[in-house]
């Protein structure tokens, strides 16, 4: 669980990268989120080889060379921002993104069930990685204007703007899985994880972007950084919610 939860957030910050607009960002952002990666990149290749017990359609064993290549890219990325090469910073984001997303799939996808399957697996699992990775990267981002106060708002705007997008998504995802596994739905413990995976992953996150697009208005950044931050929690509980659901009911809610 902890190596597929890395995979999520380093497909879900490298994919907010790529649709941030990247030459409003000072250089020490990208930096910094290359080292967050890194550090993701470390801890997957570590418990990479402890998912023995998910049926993926690949061995624990070939999680490993994914997560290496990762951190090393991440790295290298981190060198090139710091040099402020900004083009080659991106690229190297670019293929984060990329070789995240097969990381994503491989865990998602199962051995035993159809395509059409398949793929509702690999979307839900998309969703959650980008519900993920734009919180996690707005927040960081609305920290950053500590550092550099004078830096256009436009990043934010656009970071909070994914953020509904995600949110959106989940919530059609989810939505899509209840209405045709509703069955499965029993009580006690059950449908107190559901509950909670909906207030907190996808009522509550709905209601935050909508507030931190009301205090972007005023250009109060800090306050709506401290909304973001909130925003991470419950994402971060929603998702493990329906991680335990999908656990236990094997279908992806």
């Amino acid at each position: 669980m902890i190596a597929q939860f890395a995979a999520r957030l380093i497909f879900g910050m490298s994919f907010t990268w790529v649709c941030l607009p990247q030459p409003k960002i000072s250089s020490g952002f990208f930096r910094i989120q290359m080292l967050v990666v890194l550090g993701l990149g470390v801890l997957g290749s570590l418990t990479g080889n402890t998912e023995e017990t998910i049926p993926t359609i690949a061995s624990s064993a070939a999680f490993l060379p994914l997560f290496i290549v990762i951190s090393v890219l991440a790295f290298l990325g981190s060198v090139f921002w710091t040099l402020e090469r900004r083009q080659a910073g991106c690229w190297f984001g670019y293929a984060i993104a990329a070789i995240s997303l097969a990381t994503v799939v491989l865990f998602a996808a199962r051995p035993e069930t159809s395509f059409l399957e398949n793929l509702f697996r690999v979307d839900s699992e998309a969703a959650t990685s980008l519900i993920l990775g734009v919180t996690m990267v707005a927040m960081l981002l609305g920290h950053w204007y500590l550092t550099a106060p004078t830096m256009s708002h436009d990043p934010l705007l656009r970071a909070n703007q994914l953020f509904a997008i995600a949110v959106l998504i989940r919530f059609v995802m989810s939505a899509i899985a209840l209405a045709l596994n509703w069955q499965l739905v029993g009580s006690g413990a059950t449908l107190t994880w559901l509950a909670l995976r909906w207030i907190a992953g996808i009522l509550g996150p709905a209601v935050l972007a909508v507030m931190v697009w009301r205090i972007l208005k005023y250009r109060n950044t800090q306050s709506a950084t401290g909304v973001l931050f909130v925003g991470v929690i419950l994402t971060f509980i929603g998702e493990l919610s329906a991680t335990l659901l999908t656990r236990e009911l094997g279908v992806p809610f």
